[in-house]
């Protein structure tokens, strides 16, 4: 009996969890556009983000959790992830966009 109540619990817990990244299957994605500046000067680097898949696939909302160098490809990448798109579904990712000249 408490065997199958913790599976119930379990089975109703992971229904309303959101998907997570490895259910996350891209129908678009575009690619971040080099800072000007940041080409001129040669300067390479990453920018690691987390984002929110709505349920329809469209990103509802992007953070950055690291970048090297800081205030230099943030916005790029940003402005590029927020253009993906999924199938439906929803749920979240991270990913590390990688900027190399």
């Amino acid at each position: 009996m408490i065997r199958s109540l913790v599976f119930a619990v379990a089975l109703a817990l992971g229904a309303a969890l959101p998907a997570q990244a490895a259910d996350l299957k891209p129908v678009k994605r575009v690619e971040p556009q080099y800072p000007p500046e940041a080409a001129r000067a040669g300067t390479t680097g990453y920018v690691d983000v987390e984002f929110e898949v709505d349920p329809a696939g469209k990103v509802a909302a992007v953070s950055v959790v690291s970048a090297k160098p800081t205030r230099t490809f943030e916005q790029a990448a940003v402005r590029a992830v927020k253009q993906w798109q999924f199938e439906p579904g929803g749920g979240k990712g991270k990913v590390r966009l990688n900027f190399s000249l």
